[in-house]
């Protein structure tokens, strides 16, 4: 019975080049599906750009609030702020046209601005798990 012995060589992971998975995952941000059609799934593709587009424009239909980078008077207020604000700039486009047409509600009591405020947050995180399986799928790690 041989007893195999492994090199160092041979059990390093195989490394992906960024420049396999980086511009899909640019696209995935600036235009959400984008780094999936450009990587031949254009069914899940159209998919995120649906589901993100249409949560998108729910949030804005209903005068949901943009968040800002402003610190507040707790840390609790500036961690929901600073982490809004992440959510609305991961929607990418979407949320660089609306601020460029000067989209800019302000937080207004009533269920329906909670909710549409909730769908602007929602689709940018959708937004960064369609980015984060754009990057998998780059690297071959999923299919």
């Amino acid at each position: 019975m041989a007893v195999q012995t492994h090199t160092a060589s041979s059990v390093q992971p195989s490394a992906t080049p960024a420049n396999n998975w980086i511009l899909p995952v640019i696209a995935a941000w600036l235009i959400p599906g984008a780094g999936h059609f450009l990587l031949k799934k254009t069914g899940r593709g159209a998919l995120i750009f649906g589901a993100v587009v249409l949560m998108f424009l729910f949030g804005l239909f209903m005068r949901g609030m943009m968040f800002s980078p402003e610190k507040g008077v707790d840390y609790l207020t500036s961690l929901i702020n600073y982490g809004g604000f992440a959510c609305n700039v991961a929607a990418g486009a979407l949320y660089i046209l609306s601020a460029m047409f000067g989209y800019n509600q302000p937080d207004m009591p009533g269920d329906v601005h909670d909710y549409g405020t909730k769908f602007l947050v929602t689709a940018g995180l959708l937004n960064i798990l369609a980015m984060v399986d754009a990057w998998e799928i780059a690297r071959g790690k999923k299919d």
